[in-house]
């Protein structure tokens, strides 16, 4: 039997998204235990927490004695066709972890939907900082240490995109040819699929990617597809060093500077948005400014950033659509989570400052 206990940073696990813990027990402690050995507490409860950020795939602390490990599962209800891929993730991390260690090492895959209701993963738990709505005392009233942070961010995706992904054996992650068209397509798709209302603005922005779409890129790198604030932990000793690079499920081959549109649309084109969802504390002063990002990211990797508007549009469209898809399913009754309620008007929000951007 598994019991339910809470830490500073997880909370109980929201009544509409326990699990069967049983079944979990079962499945999960004889695989942890043939891969841990004699390190694996083999008679030690289970218990089970979770982590309350994020609002897309769910998150759990599972603990068997003193040792901790995190459970990925997609939301409940219907998801969008290839969205929420626990199985991609976790291979993604099996092949990532080797060569960008900040990338948490995975221990299980599950396919079997009859265990917990869906594909799920478990991987190694880090422990860090992570920066969310508000900043912890590392980090707060200290000008000097969110430069560092900063930097670290900035220093961490340069040696990701610095991956030789072709002596490593990672190429096949994704295609790179005609990466970016694919991107914007299918953000478009998703768009349309998600639709709760019609929103001209961001229909015109669809236009006005695909009008504009960049060439291949010189040199394909691994793409995060998710980095941010949010989605790193700090070192509590050292804010200027990361331990951990999270949330991997829409990571590919292809265009690095997708990554850095989607990291300046959260740090400096959105920052400014009293949101439960998005991140807002880099507009205090020491977080680095659009032009220290660019600066630096461009000094570690030499890429070309004379087309980086583009990106940055694309970024703003995609987090857009991204939290339409989760009012989508609100909308639907398919979640109950009071925190979705009022995201279309933050749709409504992204929409003018992609438009804004584009112009």
């Amino acid at each position: 039997m598994s019991t339910v206990r809470t830490d500073s940073d997880t909370k109980p696990v929201r009544a509409s998204e326990r699990l069967d813990w049983n079944a979990l027990d079962q499945y999960v402690r004889p695989r942890l235990a043939e891969q841990l050995g004699d390190s694996f507490p083999a008679t030690a409860p289970l218990t089970v927490e979770q982590f309350p950020g994020g609002h897309s795939n769910l998150t759990y602390l599972l603990r068997f004695g003193d040792l901790e490990f995190a459970l990925r599962r997609p939301p409940f209800g219907p998801v969008p066709p290839k969205a929420h891929d626990m199985a991609r993730e976790c291979r993604i991390l099996e092949a990532v972890h080797p060569v960008f260690p900040l990338a948490p090492k995975p221990y299980i895959l599950c396919e079997d939907a009859s265990v917990i209701g869906s594909t799920f993963y478990v991987m190694e738990r880090r422990q860090g900082l992570v920066v969310r709505r508000e900043e912890p005392i590392q980090l707060a009233d200290q000008p000097q240490q969110r430069k560092l942070a900063s930097q670290a961010m900035i220093d961490v995706l340069a040696e990701l995109h610095l991956v030789d992904i072709e002596s490593h054996g990672l190429s096949g992650l994704g295609k790179a040819s005609g990466f970016v068209e694919r991107q914007v397509k299918g953000w478009h798709q998703r768009w349309e699929g998600s639709k709760t209302s019609e929103q001209s603005e961001m229909d015109s922005l669809s236009d006005w990617l695909l009008a504009r779409l960049p060439e291949d890129a010189t040199r394909a790198s691994l793409v995060h597809g998710d980095y941010k604030l949010d989605n790193v932990m700090f070192d509590p000793n050292d804010v200027g060093k990361l331990v951990g690079v999270f949330d991997w499920e829409m990571s590919a081959v292809g265009d690095p500077l997708i990554d850095v549109g989607l990291f300046l649309a959260y740090w400096v084109h959105i920052a400014p948005m009293s949101s439960e969802s998005l991140v807002i504390v880099t507009t205090r002063p020491g977080w680095f400014t659009r032009d220290e990002v660019l600066g630096r990211y461009e000094e570690r990797t030499r890429n070309d950033l004379q087309n980086i508007k583009f990106y940055e549009v694309f970024a703003v469209f995609k987090i857009a659509v991204v939290l339409q898809q989760i009012f989508f399913r609100y909308h639907r009754g398919q979640t109950d989570d009071p925190r979705f309620a009022n995201l279309h008007k933050q749709v409504d929000l992204l929409a003018r400052i992609a438009v804004s951007l584009a112009t």
